[in-house]
């Protein structure tokens, strides 16, 4: 049996996220899945992201708590927005591993140009 563990994965649209996701032994959950509807058509909502991002936190302590390795892919732009990962996983005692996603793809969401190169300029690097 393999140590329960939990993955992030971060990087800007395009980046090879969920290719990367899906290579790991875990579940994958990412906030672009709120998307999904019933027919398995991605339906993206601004105005509906910060739930979005809530749903992917809450899936991700199911997970975690139902003893599953999670792995997350999100784009994770900003430090903080690791935060509550990396506490949840501190308090369960399962180690983390955060992953930088380095690809240059397509973005399979369409998102804009304009709003992926203003996503690269404020990627904040982590510090060790």
């Amino acid at each position: 049996m393999t140590k329960q563990k939990l993955i992030l994965i971060r990087g800007i649209p395009g980046s090879g996220k969920t290719t990367l996701a899906k290579q790991m032994d875990a579940e994958l959950v990412e906030a672009d899945m709120f998307f999904i509807d019933k027919n398995g058509e991605y339906m993206f909502a601004q105005e509906r992201l910060r739930d979005a991002h809530l749903w992917c936190q809450l899936e991700t302590k199911r997970l975690l708590y139902a003893g599953y390795s999670v792995v997350v892919a999100n784009t994770f732009i900003k430090r903080w927005e690791i935060k509550f990962y990396a506490k949840l996983a501190d308090k369960m005692g399962i180690p983390v591993d955060i992953i930088e996603a380095t690809g240059n793809y397509a973005s399979i969401h369409d998102v804009p140009e304009e709003k992926i190169r203003s996503m690269k300029a404020q990627f904040e690097e982590l510090s060790d």
